[in-house]
């Protein structure tokens, strides 16, 4: 029960999820952690195990709440491999970490296929000096992710 002139927050991230691709974007993660202390934190086929606990553990985050998982194998599959462990965990929004030139793609594949399932996305951009990905990539994915739709329960 809320009290008179304040509402329950519906949309507040329930987790941290890091896409792979980078270790900036792991270092970047570990520091953002420390500013939500209460959120599981998914990293999705980045830097080898010992070096991502390395740097989560620089930051004084506990080991308990890193979850790292390296079944997919590019950023659709960081989608479609992660969507079933969220939904098991009944998130139903998330920080997204990634870098800048990266975003776009990702939140094109990210609003299929989590979208699918009712997850929302707060992104969370990590500034790069490369340039923005092409937008034949983000058709090409998006593409990719609607038959993933099509094709899965």
């Amino acid at each position: 029960m809320t009290q008179l002139g304040t509402s329950p927050k519906i949309n507040t991230p329930q987790a941290i999820l890091v896409l792979g691709g980078s270790p900036t974007r792991e270092k970047f993660a570990a520091k953002f952690a420390r500013q939500h202390p209460q959120l599981p934190i998914f990293v999705s086929s980045g830097s080898p195990e010992e070096y991502a606990e390395y740097v989560f553990d620089q930051e004084g985050i506990d080991r308990d709440r890193i979850h790292l998982d390296y079944r997919a194998v590019d950023t659709v599959s960081n989608f479609t491999v992660m969507v079933k462990e969220l939904e098991k965990r009944q998130i139903n929004n998330i920080y997204l970490v990634t870098s800048d030139y990266h975003m776009s793609r990702a939140l094109v594949i990210g609003k299929i296929v989590l979208g699918s399932r009712g997850i929302q996305i707060q992104p969370v951009t990590i500034p790069s000096k490369f340039e923005p990905e092409s937008p034949v990539k983000s058709l090409r994915d998006g593409l990719r992710s609607v038959f993933w739709l099509m094709t899965t329960n």
